[in-house]
Protein backbone atom coordinates (compact mmCIF):
# COMPACT_ATOMS: atom_id res chain seq x y z
CA UNK A 1 0.00 0.00 0.00
CA UNK A 2 0.98 3.61 -0.52
CA UNK A 3 0.56 5.33 2.85
CA UNK A 4 0.82 8.79 1.26
CA UNK A 5 3.36 9.82 3.91
CA UNK A 6 0.59 10.30 6.48
CA UNK A 7 -0.19 8.53 9.74
CA UNK A 8 -3.90 8.27 8.90
CA UNK A 9 -4.64 5.15 6.80
CA UNK A 10 -7.83 6.70 5.43
CA UNK A 11 -5.99 8.16 2.44
CA UNK A 12 -3.93 5.04 1.69
CA UNK A 13 -4.26 3.46 -1.76
CA UNK A 14 -2.88 0.35 -3.40
CA UNK A 15 0.54 0.95 -4.94
CA UNK A 16 0.66 0.78 -8.72
CA UNK A 17 3.52 -1.74 -8.60
CA UNK A 18 1.82 -4.16 -6.19
CA UNK A 19 1.52 -7.54 -7.93
CA UNK A 20 -1.88 -9.08 -8.55
CA UNK A 21 -2.88 -12.69 -8.05
CA UNK A 22 -3.72 -15.43 -8.47
CA UNK A 23 -0.45 -17.32 -8.80
CA UNK A 24 0.56 -18.17 -12.33
CA UNK A 25 0.48 -21.98 -12.39
CA UNK A 26 -1.65 -23.26 -9.51
CA UNK A 27 -4.06 -20.27 -9.26
CA UNK A 28 -3.68 -19.80 -5.51
CA UNK A 29 -5.55 -16.70 -4.29
CA UNK A 30 -2.89 -14.10 -3.59
CA UNK A 31 -2.02 -11.77 -1.99
CA UNK A 32 -3.09 -12.89 1.45
CA UNK A 33 -2.95 -9.31 2.71
CA UNK A 34 -1.36 -5.95 1.95
CA UNK A 35 0.90 -3.72 4.04
CA UNK A 36 2.66 -0.34 3.74
CA UNK A 37 5.37 -0.59 1.08
CA UNK A 38 5.86 2.88 -0.37
CA UNK A 39 8.81 5.02 0.75
CA UNK A 40 9.59 2.87 3.80
CA UNK A 41 12.66 3.83 5.84
CA UNK A 42 14.85 0.91 6.87
CA UNK A 43 18.48 0.23 7.75
CA UNK A 44 21.12 1.60 5.41
CA UNK A 45 24.18 -0.33 4.27
CA UNK A 46 26.64 2.53 3.66
CA UNK A 47 28.49 2.18 0.37
CA UNK A 48 26.17 -0.52 -0.95
CA UNK A 49 25.13 -0.59 -4.60
CA UNK A 50 21.75 0.92 -3.77
CA UNK A 51 23.34 3.59 -1.61
CA UNK A 52 25.77 4.58 -4.35
CA UNK A 53 23.06 4.65 -7.03
CA UNK A 54 20.41 6.41 -4.94
CA UNK A 55 22.17 8.69 -2.44
CA UNK A 56 19.12 10.97 -2.31
CA UNK A 57 17.21 8.09 -0.65
CA UNK A 58 19.37 8.36 2.46
CA UNK A 59 17.44 9.67 5.48
CA UNK A 60 18.88 12.77 7.11
CA UNK A 61 20.12 11.99 10.65
CA UNK A 62 18.22 15.06 11.88
CA UNK A 63 15.03 13.07 11.23
CA UNK A 64 15.86 10.69 14.06
CA UNK A 65 17.62 12.96 16.54
CA UNK A 66 21.10 13.25 15.03
CA UNK A 67 23.03 16.09 13.44
CA UNK A 68 23.65 16.89 9.78
CA UNK A 69 27.20 15.52 10.10
CA UNK A 70 26.17 12.34 11.96
CA UNK A 71 26.67 9.01 10.14
CA UNK A 72 23.62 8.11 8.09
CA UNK A 73 21.84 4.95 9.22
CA UNK A 74 18.57 4.77 7.27
CA UNK A 75 17.50 4.49 3.65
CA UNK A 76 14.12 4.83 1.89
CA UNK A 77 12.83 2.26 -0.62
CA UNK A 78 9.50 1.19 -2.08
CA UNK A 79 8.20 -2.22 -3.07
CA UNK A 80 6.71 -5.44 -1.78
CA UNK A 81 10.13 -6.24 -0.32
CA UNK A 82 9.57 -3.29 2.01
CA UNK A 83 6.03 -4.38 2.90
CA UNK A 84 7.19 -7.87 3.88
CA UNK A 85 9.26 -6.83 6.94
CA UNK A 86 6.30 -4.82 8.21
CA UNK A 87 4.29 -8.06 8.26
CA UNK A 88 7.15 -10.11 9.69
CA UNK A 89 7.43 -7.53 12.45
CA UNK A 90 3.74 -8.05 13.21
CA UNK A 91 4.31 -11.81 13.37
CA UNK A 92 7.27 -11.29 15.71
CA UNK A 93 5.13 -9.18 18.05
CA UNK A 94 2.44 -11.88 18.07
CA UNK A 95 5.00 -14.56 18.95
CA UNK A 96 6.53 -12.33 21.61
CA UNK A 97 3.07 -12.01 23.13
CA UNK A 98 2.35 -15.74 22.87
CA UNK A 99 5.19 -18.06 21.95
CA UNK A 100 2.87 -21.04 21.51
CA UNK A 101 1.21 -19.68 18.35
CA UNK A 102 1.48 -21.96 15.32
CA UNK A 103 2.35 -20.64 11.84
CA UNK A 104 -1.22 -21.34 10.68
CA UNK A 105 -2.66 -19.41 13.63
CA UNK A 106 -0.39 -16.42 13.02
CA UNK A 107 -1.36 -16.34 9.34
CA UNK A 108 -5.08 -16.81 10.02
CA UNK A 109 -5.24 -14.08 12.67
CA UNK A 110 -3.31 -11.62 10.50
CA UNK A 111 -5.73 -12.25 7.65
CA UNK A 112 -8.90 -12.16 9.75
CA UNK A 113 -8.06 -8.93 11.56
CA UNK A 114 -6.81 -7.13 8.45
CA UNK A 115 -8.78 -3.94 7.72
CA UNK A 116 -11.28 -4.66 4.94
CA UNK A 117 -12.46 -1.11 4.26
CA UNK A 118 -11.18 0.07 0.88
CA UNK A 119 -12.35 2.51 -1.76
CA UNK A 120 -14.28 0.90 -4.62
CA UNK A 121 -11.46 1.99 -6.91
CA UNK A 122 -8.66 4.51 -7.19
CA UNK A 123 -6.97 6.16 -10.14
CA UNK A 124 -3.23 5.60 -10.29
CA UNK A 125 -0.63 6.81 -12.74
CA UNK A 126 1.26 3.96 -14.38
CA UNK A 127 3.86 5.69 -16.50
CA UNK A 128 1.93 8.15 -18.65
CA UNK A 129 -1.34 6.21 -18.33
CA UNK A 130 -3.99 6.76 -15.65
CA UNK A 131 -5.51 3.42 -14.69
CA UNK A 132 -8.55 2.61 -12.56
CA UNK A 133 -7.52 0.12 -9.86
CA UNK A 134 -10.18 -2.18 -8.45
CA UNK A 135 -9.87 -3.36 -4.84
CA UNK A 136 -10.74 -6.98 -5.49
CA UNK A 137 -9.56 -10.16 -3.79
CA UNK A 138 -6.61 -10.51 -6.17
CA UNK A 139 -5.43 -6.98 -5.38
CA UNK A 140 -5.81 -6.67 -1.59
CA UNK A 141 -6.46 -10.23 -0.45
CA UNK A 142 -7.91 -10.39 3.05
CA UNK A 143 -7.23 -6.71 3.67
CA UNK A 144 -4.79 -4.15 5.06
CA UNK A 145 -2.50 -5.25 7.90
CA UNK A 146 -3.82 -4.24 11.35
CA UNK A 147 -1.15 -5.05 13.94
CA UNK A 148 -3.18 -3.98 16.99
CA UNK A 149 -6.13 -6.02 15.73
CA UNK A 150 -3.96 -9.11 15.31
CA UNK A 151 -2.45 -8.72 18.79
CA UNK A 152 -5.93 -8.38 20.28
CA UNK A 153 -7.36 -11.46 18.57
CA UNK A 154 -7.69 -14.73 20.49
CA UNK A 155 -9.63 -16.91 18.02
CA UNK A 156 -8.40 -20.50 17.82
CA UNK A 157 -7.51 -22.41 14.65
CA UNK A 158 -8.18 -26.13 14.37
CA UNK A 159 -7.18 -26.50 10.72
CA UNK A 160 -4.57 -25.25 8.30
CA UNK A 161 -4.42 -21.76 6.87
CA UNK A 162 -3.99 -22.88 3.26
CA UNK A 163 -4.93 -20.13 0.85
CA UNK A 164 -7.85 -21.10 -1.43
CA UNK A 165 -7.67 -21.81 -5.15
CA UNK A 166 -9.43 -19.73 -7.82
CA UNK A 167 -11.31 -22.07 -10.16
CA UNK A 168 -13.06 -20.95 -13.34
CA UNK A 169 -15.74 -23.23 -14.79
CA UNK A 170 -16.94 -23.60 -18.37
CA UNK A 171 -19.44 -20.76 -17.97
CA UNK A 172 -16.73 -18.33 -16.90
CA UNK A 173 -17.73 -18.25 -13.23
CA UNK A 174 -14.72 -17.93 -10.93
CA UNK A 175 -15.10 -19.46 -7.48
CA UNK A 176 -12.93 -19.87 -4.42
CA UNK A 177 -12.24 -23.51 -3.56
CA UNK A 178 -10.89 -23.97 -0.05
CA UNK A 179 -8.84 -27.02 0.87
CA UNK A 180 -10.82 -29.39 3.09
CA UNK A 181 -8.15 -29.10 5.79
CA UNK A 182 -8.33 -25.31 5.93
CA UNK A 183 -10.01 -23.53 8.80
CA UNK A 184 -12.12 -21.31 6.50
CA UNK A 185 -13.68 -24.29 4.74
CA UNK A 186 -15.60 -25.47 7.80
CA UNK A 187 -15.96 -22.70 10.35
CA UNK A 188 -18.37 -19.80 10.61
CA UNK A 189 -15.72 -17.86 12.54
CA UNK A 190 -13.23 -18.30 9.69
CA UNK A 191 -15.55 -18.33 6.65
CA UNK A 192 -14.83 -16.69 3.28
CA UNK A 193 -16.93 -13.60 3.95
CA UNK A 194 -15.25 -13.16 7.34
CA UNK A 195 -11.67 -13.47 6.08
CA UNK A 196 -11.92 -11.72 2.73
CA UNK A 197 -14.92 -9.47 3.39
CA UNK A 198 -17.92 -8.82 1.19
CA UNK A 199 -16.37 -5.88 -0.63
CA UNK A 200 -13.78 -7.95 -2.49
CA UNK A 201 -15.89 -11.00 -3.36
CA UNK A 202 -18.09 -10.39 -6.38
CA UNK A 203 -20.94 -12.17 -8.16
CA UNK A 204 -23.18 -10.46 -10.73
CA UNK A 205 -23.27 -7.68 -8.16
CA UNK A 206 -21.84 -7.11 -4.71
CA UNK A 207 -22.50 -10.18 -2.60
CA UNK A 208 -21.40 -11.63 0.70
CA UNK A 209 -21.52 -15.06 2.21
CA UNK A 210 -20.94 -16.91 -1.05
CA UNK A 211 -17.87 -18.40 -2.71
CA UNK A 212 -18.51 -16.82 -6.10
CA UNK A 213 -15.85 -14.26 -7.00
CA UNK A 214 -17.26 -13.13 -10.33
CA UNK A 215 -20.42 -14.36 -12.02
CA UNK A 216 -19.20 -13.76 -15.57
CA UNK A 217 -16.02 -13.63 -17.62
CA UNK A 218 -15.06 -10.18 -16.39
CA UNK A 219 -12.06 -10.74 -14.14
CA UNK A 220 -10.82 -7.45 -12.78
CA UNK A 221 -14.14 -5.68 -12.28
CA UNK A 222 -14.23 -3.95 -15.66
CA UNK A 223 -14.47 -4.86 -19.34
CA UNK A 224 -10.78 -5.50 -19.87
CA UNK A 225 -8.39 -8.19 -18.72
CA UNK A 226 -6.01 -6.05 -16.70
CA UNK A 227 -3.09 -7.28 -14.66
CA UNK A 228 -2.41 -10.79 -15.88
CA UNK A 229 -4.07 -11.71 -19.15
CA UNK A 230 -1.87 -14.79 -19.42
CA UNK A 231 -3.73 -16.39 -16.53
CA UNK A 232 -7.17 -15.14 -17.41
CA UNK A 233 -6.91 -15.18 -21.22
CA UNK A 234 -9.57 -16.90 -23.31
CA UNK A 235 -7.18 -19.65 -24.34
CA UNK A 236 -6.52 -20.78 -20.79
CA UNK A 237 -8.14 -24.11 -19.91
CA UNK A 238 -9.35 -24.30 -16.34
CA UNK A 239 -9.73 -27.67 -14.69
CA UNK A 240 -12.39 -28.43 -12.14
CA UNK A 241 -10.04 -30.49 -9.98
CA UNK A 242 -7.39 -28.02 -8.85
CA UNK A 243 -5.36 -29.09 -5.84
CA UNK A 244 -4.17 -26.80 -3.07
CA UNK A 245 -0.96 -28.63 -2.27
CA UNK A 246 1.20 -25.70 -3.34
CA UNK A 247 -0.78 -23.04 -1.52
CA UNK A 248 1.59 -23.10 1.45
CA UNK A 249 0.46 -23.71 5.02
CA UNK A 250 3.00 -21.49 6.59
CA UNK A 251 3.83 -18.94 3.91
CA UNK A 252 2.15 -15.56 3.89
CA UNK A 253 2.03 -13.62 0.63
CA UNK A 254 2.17 -9.86 0.85
CA UNK A 255 2.00 -9.49 -2.92
CA UNK A 256 0.53 -11.54 -5.73
CA UNK A 257 3.60 -12.75 -7.56
CA UNK A 258 3.47 -16.29 -6.20
CA UNK A 259 6.56 -16.31 -3.99
CA UNK A 260 6.48 -16.91 -0.25
CA UNK A 261 7.17 -13.46 1.14
CA UNK A 262 7.08 -14.52 4.77
CA UNK A 263 7.75 -18.10 5.85
CA UNK A 264 6.42 -18.47 9.34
Amino acid sequence: MNAKNTANPADDVIASYSSKGPTMLDHVVKPDLVAPGNRIASLLVPGSTLDLKLPTNEVSPTTYGGYFWSPKSYFILSGTSMATPVVSGAAALMLEQNGSLTPDLVKARLMKTADKVFPVSSKLAVGNVIEDYQYDIFTVGAGYLDILGALGNSDAVTGTALSPIAVRDASGTVSLVADASSVWSKSVVWGNSVIWGSSVIWGNGLVSGTSVVWGNSVVWGNATLDGCSVIWGSSVVWGSMVGATDAGNDALSVDGNGDDDLVL
